[in-house]
């Protein structure tokens, strides 16, 4: 049987080059991989994004734009379900479920939990139980596969505990779903250093003009001391070999502006055939790949949810 492979980004704001390298990348690699034998899905997370974003345009704005940002780096909307979460009501009503299957003590521990409160973001009750609704959103379709972030890795290992709850209780309804993570990306470091996030205002626009990359680039923090400035060096990985790395700092050695310079050309070159295909994806184009995207992935999610409906003896 062919597997099922899912992944998905939140619509709230511009996408960013960690999103790329940390989600998008690993997605498309595994899709040229395994096309001919793996189900295929890609999820608009848009009600995760209520966890942060109070701006009602913004975030009609972000979904457009996340799925015009999907097409543009090489989705193929025939061969993949793309699909927007708030079209699915089984993803809520699954996260519903999982919620009554952990404890709070157990949902305290989430590292992306503390990490973002720590950073100033509400502690509200959706970001607290933000794991389930995830959960909810892989085992809807049987998924054996997840591409994540470094980052993601526990709420993966979440998923399955809510698994073995479930199970537990109502017998081997549920697939235990095992995470991809690329290591040689693992975490993509933002301008400050810290794990690239719309969350910590740290990023680089995937989809920016020369002029937005630069800005950002130019605010890297580098320290004062040392030939190599490490931020930027980190970032300059995912563009280059370590050969070419490896002449290009030992040749500019100390000099940071000539290398931070240098990133704006390989991160500009990088996204300009990208940018140019997503300009001409209209929103009628999108509205249409939402639209049967929704329509193949309830196929699925409507059957696994008849399954439990069934189990915890709610269909009647």
């Amino acid at each position: 049987m062919k597997q099922t492979i899912l992944t998905g980004l939140q619509s709230s704001g511009d996408l960013h080059i960690g999103n790329y390298f940390g989600a998008m990348k690993p997605f498309l690699d595994l899709y040229n991989d395994k096309k001919d034998s793996a189900n295929f899905y890609l999820m608009v997370a848009d009600y995760h994004a209520l966890t942060s974003v109070r701006d009602r345009e913004a975030l009609k704005a972000s979904i457009y734009n996340t799925v015009r940002d999907y097409l543009a780096v090489g989705v193929d909307p025939e061969q993949v379900t793309l699909f927007r979460q708030s079209d699915n009501p089984d993803h809520t009503e699954m996260g519903w479920v999982l919620n009554c299957m952990v404890t709070v003590p157990f949902l305290m521990l989430a590292h992306s939990y503390k990490d973002k409160v720590a950073k100033g973001l509400e502690a509200n009750a959706g970001l607290f139980t933000y794991p389930m609704l995830m959960a909810a959103d892989i085992l809807l379709y049987g998924t054996d596969l997840v591409p994540v972030g470094e980052d993601q890795r526990q709420h993966l290992e979440y998923t399955r505990e809510a698994v073995a709850k479930f199970n537990n209780a109502y017998g081997e309804v549920l697939k235990e779903p095992k995470e991809l993570i690329l290591e040689a990306v693992g975490v993509v470091p933002g301008t400050d250093g810290a794990k690239m996030s719309k969350s910590y205002k740290n990023t680089i626009p995937l989809f920016g003009s020369r002029e937005d990359i630069q800005k950002a680039v130019m605010s890297i923090v580098t320290d004062s001391t040392g030939d190599r400035p490490e931020n930027v060096y980190a970032i300059h990985k995912l563009f280059r070999t370590e050969a070419e790395l490896e002449t290009l700092y030992t040749e500019n050695a100390g000099k940071y502006k000539n290398l931070k310079e240098a990133l704006i050309e390989d991160i500009d070159a990088f996204i300009e055939p990208m940018r140019a295909k997503r300009a001409a994806i209209s929103d009628d184009d999108v509205k249409g790949v939402l639209a049967e995207g929704a329509r193949k992935a309830k196929l699925v999610s409507n059957d696994m949810l008849g399954r439990v409906r069934d189990v915890i003896g709610i269909t009647i």
